[in-house]
């Protein structure tokens, strides 16, 4: 029964898809429809235990299984999704919706696959789908360059994190022969660090952290509704959760916890840093979400998952709306800039519920987020004091752009929109924000105590200085909004890491690419050319013998024939009138002399008088000839 969770919003995607863009009402209502319907199969499994299994052949077997962590991120997936679809199909461009909105639920089938895996296979099948995913999402507007080339930035950067997990599925099968999760708990020595590591690197790249972060930037040109579902619920939340997911297993590998302690702390503070400095509505999103997720991957490292899945829970709740609500300030100004916005008095309730998701993002109590990310720190401040004060300067960080966001996005100012937003569009951002006040339950002694994770104790002297850091994040990033006018400062695309991966990474692989591509044409293709030039040439030679040959074989041909056709006339003519004339001069000849012969006979037949009158005759002729002559 698990496999209806992934499978069912994948073929609701692809009907839907194949279904084509009709009214937004209706696309709107099949997208949310399947969405709901998905978040009613992950309470039923997450409440009954659905378990799943597949045998695909050869000892490979898919396995899906469902804990108290991942049921509560597989029923925050749809939870989430619903909204963000119910506002795509409101806010969305009209041409192409059809797909986005089918594009949207595969993603989220995916996502789920990767939630309710418990084994590695069929964990890299969900996370490639995702990364596929991603790259037609973030491209969704592809008549435009610039967007397939974001996708096509991102994906391969998270291509690249994904060799991680190729490492570790490969490192397990070879150190356990098996793939499940508990295979992992089996591994010792190299292959257990290996299988580590390479998760680490594969969940970093997905998450935005370290030198992965700059891909998040890129996928901003996508839609908001794109950013918000894919930052909120999918494929940058998957690698937070992977890790918490995989911890019992991976936390034994030496230095394991340490490398992600120090990734996720170097994230946390250097994108609170960006997302303080930026001056782009999303980007500056997408900073805090590698801040946020670092902060996630600190508890990872300090040995409480349970706390990084709460917060990861809480996240999505506060981030989704601040996308959709970006998206909202970016049509109304025509711009993502944040300086051209201002819009507290011409949209207040847009305003309103930005303002509770901000809050939410600054960790204000009470609401459900400052308690997961008071968690983090007292998690942290277990492992090292200096950690917990790291985090907490995180946490005046997140303070400072969440107040500096809703500042210059809403604050006041005589903005006048270009569109304003349509009821769906509110209705979905009102949801997810009353969803994060909602989480504020879990201040609660009674619900703490029904979480199914181990917690922190934190003292009251970390919680004061942690809520004093926090004012002054809150103060200074409203002081900032109030004094900002000058354009951002270059520091702010990832402290100038993207040039210098382009100067030092990008360039030098393009430019030995170039130095490739030239030898092979000039040099290695060199031999296959003079061969085929060869070949050529001897072929035109044969040809042009073959050709002699041919002509000569017709001029013999022809004399042949013609000879034949003399032989044939000439035999014909032998046949006929020479015949006729070599047999007839002969026969003639004969024929005359025995005439002669007997008109000869006939002179000597004996009678007398015959020959007195011959003799008569000729002394007659003889005297006429006498006489004839003398005249």
């Amino acid at each position: 029964m698990l496999w209806a969770l992934p499978l069912f919003p994948a073929l609701a995607g692809l009907a839907l898809w194949s279904l084509g863009d009709g009214s937004r009402l209706r696309l709107g209502l099949v997208a949310g429809g399947a969405a709901a319907a998905t978040l009613l199969l992950a309470v039923l499994a997450a409440a009954q235990g659905w378990q799943g299994g597949f045998a695909w052949g050869a000892g490979l077997e898919l396995h899906l299984a469902l804990t108290p962590l991942s049921g509560a991120v597989a029923i925050t997936v749809p939870a989430v999704a619903l909204a963000v679809l119910v506002f795509a199909a409101a806010h969305e461009e009209a041409r192409g919706l059809a797909r986005l909105l089918g594009l949207m639920l595969i993603f989220i089938g995916a996502m789920e696959l990767a939630v309710v895996a418990a084994d590695l296979l069929t964990l890299l099948i969900g996370w490639e789908v995702m990364g596929f995913c991603s790259w037609a999402l973030i491209g969704h507007q592809w008549r435009d360059g610039a967007n397939m080339a974001s996708g096509r930035y991102a994906f391969v950067t998270t291509r690249l994190g994904d060799l991680g997990l190729f490492l570790a599925l490969m490192a397990t099968w070879s150190g356990a022969g098996a793939l499940d999760y508990a295979a992992l708990g089996r591994l010792d020595g190299v292959p257990l660090a290996l299988a580590a590591f390479g998760i680490l690197i594969a969940a970093g790249a997905k998450a935005g952290q370290g030198p992965f972060a700059p891909w998040l930037f890129r996928a901003m040109d996508g839609p908001s509704s794109v950013s918000a579902l894919l930052h909120a619920a999918t494929m940058v939340a998957a690698g937070a959760y992977l890790l918490a997911r995989l911890h019992p297993w991976l936390a034994p590998a030496p230095g394991w916890s340490g490398a992600v302690i120090a990734l996720g702390l170097l994230t946390a503070l250097t994108g609170g840093a960006v997302a303080v400095m930026q001056g782009h509505a999303k980007k500056l999103l997408a900073g805090s979400t590698s801040a946020q997720l670092g902060l996630i991957f600190v508890a990872v490292g300090a040995g409480y998952p349970g706390v990084a899945v709460a917060h990861l829970v809480t996240h999505a709740a506060f981030k989704a709306p601040l996308f959709l609500s970006a998206g909202i300030a970016g049509e109304a100004a025509g711009t993502y800039r944040l300086h051209e916005m201002g819009y507290m008095r011409a949209l207040p309730w847009t305003a309103g519920l930005t303002a509770l998701a901000a809050l939410a993002l600054a960790a204000v109590p009470p609401l459900g987020a400052a308690w997961s990310k008071e968690q983090i720190t007292a998690a942290a401040s277990h492992h090292s004091l200096w950690l917990g004060l790291a985090v907490m300067v995180a946490g005046a960080l997140s303070a400072a752009y969440a107040v500096r966001f809703w500042f210059l996005a809403y604050g006041p100012g005589d903005a006048e929109p270009k569109a304003r937003p349509h009821w769906p569009e509110i209705a979905a951002l009102g949801a997810l924000a009353l969803t994060c006040a909602a989480l504020g339950l879990l201040w609660l002694d009674p619900v703490q105590a029904s979480l199914p994770m181990r917690l922190p104790e934190g003292g009251a002297l970390e919680i004061a200085a942690s809520l004093a850091l926090l004012a002054v994040g809150l103060l200074a990033g409203l002081t900032l909004a109030r004094r900002e006018t000058a354009p951002e400062p270059q520091a702010a695309d990832w402290l100038g890491l993207p040039a210098l991966i382009g100067h030092r990474i990008v360039q030098p692989f393009e430019r030995l690419a170039a130095l490739s591509a030239y030898l092979d044409d000039t040099v290695l293709d060199a031999i296959p050319r003079g061969a085929a030039w060869g070949a050529r040439s001897v072929a035109r030679g044969g040809q042009r013998a073959w050709g002699a040959m041919q002509a000569d074989q017709r001029l013999i041909n022809a004399a042949v024939w013609q000879i034949t056709a003399m032989t044939r006339a000439l035999a014909r003519l032998s046949g006929g009138p020479g015949e006729r004339l070599s047999d007839g001069l002969p026969e003639g000849a004969a024929r005359l002399a025995a005439r002669s012969g007997a008109d000869a006979r006939r002179l000597q037949n004996g009678l007398s008088h015959h020959y007195y009158a011959i003799f008569g005759i000729g002394a007659l002729l003889a005297i006429l000839m006498l006489i004839l002559g003398k005249l």
